[in-house]
């Protein structure tokens, strides 16, 4: 699924995505390679710009068992590294246990590499858990790459020194190469090369200028400077300063700081605005964000083509469209600064305002063709996401628009498989008090709803009734909607169907009431609809659904459809219709398994596997149950601990067992067991694919759907606006 698809938890060793061609190295290729077959912890160590990242990514694809790489430069609190770590390998949780627990499982048996780049800000966290990880799964080996060694008992540092001589002019004159220039293996360039200790991303830089500059011109400049910083000694000098960082970190200094005089004034405000995104970022966003006070945003584009140029900023293409970044370098370069401008509250405040206009289109889009845009939107932007509301939660008087962005995103905590990362959002954000309801309100009935699916009944109730209470004494009828709304999901998944149907009605009634139509309306029906075909009323089930279907096709929705089609199967199974049911749940399964819906996935293949039991296939029915098996331990409670919900699993397993024996049976549940949740996915489906949700067009705006940036950038501003809401009395 290109459109949101998160990678498997690990990949067989394909060769990383590169962009440019991958120079000299090879002896420590080996070397590095030999180290990792001889130790399960082995730290690749220098200074920044040496070319770690590369060489663990080169020899992680080369490795002969799965790998596994976490980027942990945009994370800067150490209790979400362990969540960084799930998230990079692919690992859905919806349960409220703790990450770690989630890692260790899913790891447990299985021989990996798991790559921890960038880790020198994070080394207590980082070094804790890679002891803890290391401990229990002897079978995993860990490549950490940082300008420190992590500490730990029994790893093997490997130091990585820049490029020989040979291998600093083979690469730059392959990056001149890369624009279109040739250059000789002259005096000049081998001079620079050394200068430049070969350090690949000094390098880099200096070759960025070509264009403009000759090797003999670039070889003076630098040379100028050198001496200037060495007589003077500043940090930049090419010799070791008292007290100060290692010469070769002094000589990348020099070179990033060469290349920022070299640029133009346009060129370093832009290259400072820059170092408030976390990792990557698009044009639209760099055209809002870093615009004004002497850049207008018209001329954006071109400013940061040359920053392409000069090579301050990379391109990548990504399932979201075309993004850049800086490397982490540069971006500290450039946020040092930035600070000293006296500009940098103001940047994070017009990051911050960007991506709450982000939120907010993504949120109404998300009920729209567009859905599986939206997913692949987020899924790139989420390190910017977590900026935003980091800045929120921790600015005094900002917290109310933490509480917006939190509720605004209930589709990616929820719809995208981000359980346990959203609860922790929203738990830190309704601990804050602000004056303005509209915004806390909706961050509580969203804590509650995520909760329910945690299956943490006592803090969603909590959440749900002091949403409901509030919202009635400030009269704000869309929060009391929603909290009657999840109260009933609540009743549903706990077998009170009488409650649950009657919540669900009034739900329903307060929702058209106010005129709300988007995909937790139409979930609500759903719901209902479950409610009624438990009690024994499928036509009055189907008819709910069929309506639900309706409107998400009328609408583009496809992630309420999924939910609809699972009620529709349900009746169908009931029914006799076997083959209906069936093509009902592939359907289904095909979407909750694109948007990283854990549950609605396997909600599916249990009810799947009842179908493939009473089609005759009692075996593959008992392998389908023990693929669920192993996956429910990661959404929560197997069925809620629901006896409605158990009842097709019960009969499932009646059926099988009778057919199989009970050794049979348990041999092939156990097999089932053995799938992980690709696996299981492509079987339950057989020959059918997983058809994807789309790559995602660049968007024209947050809410508005004509014009570009300036209707974003009004969106944006409305978004804030929003989130204020009234203010409580």
């Amino acid at each position: 699924m290109r459109g949101s698809q998160r990678p498997d938890p690990f990949s067989d060793g394909d060769p990383p995505l590169e962009l440019t061609t991958f120079v000299g190295r090879s002896a420590e290729l080996a070397e590095l390679t030999d180290a990792l077959g001889g130790a399960r912890l082995v730290t690749v160590t220098g200074v920044g710009g040496v070319g770690k990242s590369r060489l663990a990514a080169r020899v992680a694809a080369g490795w002969e068992s799965g790998t596994g790489r976490v980027e942990l430069a945009p994370v800067h609190d150490p209790q979400f590294v362990e969540y960084a770590v799930a998230e990079a390998l692919g690992l859905t949780d919806h349960t409220a246990r703790p990450p770690r627990q989630t890692l260790l499982e899913h790891l447990a048996g299985r021989p990996a590499l798991l790559v921890l780049d960038g880790f020198e800000h994070l080394v207590d966290a980082c070094a804790e858990l890679t002891a803890e990880l290391l401990r229990k799964l002897p079978e995993l080996r860990v490549l950490a790459v940082g300008r420190r060694p992590l500490g730990l008992a029994g790893e093997r540092l490997f130091p990585l020194a820049p490029l020989g001589e040979d291998e600093a002019v083979e690469l730059f004159a392959d990056r001149a190469r890369e624009q279109g220039l040739e250059v000789s293996d002259g005096p000049e360039v081998r001079e620079l090369c050394r200068r430049l200790e070969g350090i690949p991303l000094a390098l880099e830089l200096a070759a960025g200028r070509l264009r403009a500059l000759s090797p003999a011109q670039l070889l003076r400049r630098l040379d100028d400077r050198f001496r200037l910083l060495a007589a003077s000694g500043w940090e930049g000098a090419p010799r070791p300063v008292p007290g100060g960082p290692p010469a070769r970190h002094q000589t990348l200094r020099t070179a990033i700081g060469w290349s920022h005089e070299l640029c133009t004034p346009a060129e370093r405000l832009l290259w400072a605005r820059l170092s408030v995104f976390a990792q990557t970022f698009d044009l639209e966003a760099a055209e809002y964000v870093c615009s004004g006070d002497g850049l207008p945003a018209e001329d954006v584009l071109d400013v940061l083509s040359e920053l392409l140029a000069q090579s301050v900023v990379t391109r990548e293409e990504s399932p979201a469209g075309l993004r850049y970044r800086t490397l982490d370098t540069v971006r500290d370069y450039g946020a040092e600064w930035l600070e000293g401008t006296g500009d940098a509250g103001r940047l994070r405040r017009r990051h911050r305002d960007w991506y709450l206009g982000l939120a907010t289109w993504c949120e109404l889009d998300w009920f729209s063709p567009r859905q599986g845009e939206v997913a692949a939107r987020v899924e790139a932007e989420l390190p910017n996401l977590r900026a935003a509301l980091e800045f929120c939660l921790t600015e005094p008087e900002e917290a109310h628009l933490g509480q917006y962005l939190a509720g605004s995103l209930w589709f990616c905590w929820v719809g995208c498989g981000r359980l346990a990362e959203g609860r922790r959002w929203l738990a830190r954000s309704v601990e804050l008090e602000s004056e303005y309801d509209q915004s806390r309100l909706k961050a509580l009935w969203v804590l509650g709803y995520v909760a329910i699916l945690q299956g943490d009944t006592v803090p969603a109730l909590t959440a749900l009734r002091e949403c409901r209470e509030q919202a009635e004494r400030v009269a704000d009828p869309t929060a009391a909607a929603y909290a009657e709304h999840r109260t009933g999901c609540l009743a549903l998944v706990t077998d009170d169907m009488a409650r649950a149907e009657t919540l669900l009605r009034s739900a329903l009634d307060r929702y058209q009431e106010i005129g709300e139509l988007n995909s937790n309306v139409l979930m609500g029906q759903v719901e209902l609809a479950m409610a009624r075909a438990f009690q024994g009323d499928l036509p009055d089930a189907v008819r709910l659904c069929e309506d639900v279907r309706q409107v998400c096709e009328d609408h583009g929705e496809r992630w309420a459809r999924s939910y609809a089609l699972y009620v529709l199967a349900y009746a169908a199974w009931q029914e006799g219709a076997l083959d209906s049911a069936r093509e009902l749940l592939e359907d289904c399964l095909r979407n909750a398994h694109a948007f990283h819906d854990l549950l609605g996935s396997v909600l599916v293949m249990e009810l799947l596997a009842l179908v493939t039991a009473a089609g005759g296939e009692p075996a593959e029915a008992a392998l389908l149950q023990g693929a669920a098996a192993r996956m429910w331990p990661s959404v929560g409670l197997p069925l809620f601990g629901s006896a409605y919900y158990n009842a097709p699993h019960e009969r499932c397993e009646a059926l099988a067992r009778h057919a199989l024996g009970d050794a049979g049976y348990e041999e092939r549940v156990r097999e089932g067991g053995r799938l992980d949740r690709e696996a299981a996915v492509h079987r339950a489906l057989g020959r059918h694919a997983v058809r994807p949700l789309g790559a995602l067009p660049t968007p024209r705006g947050p809410v508005s759907r004509g014009g570009g940036g300036a209707n974003r950038a009004e969106a944006t501003e409305r978004a804030a606006d929003s989130a204020r809401g009234s203010r409580a009395p």
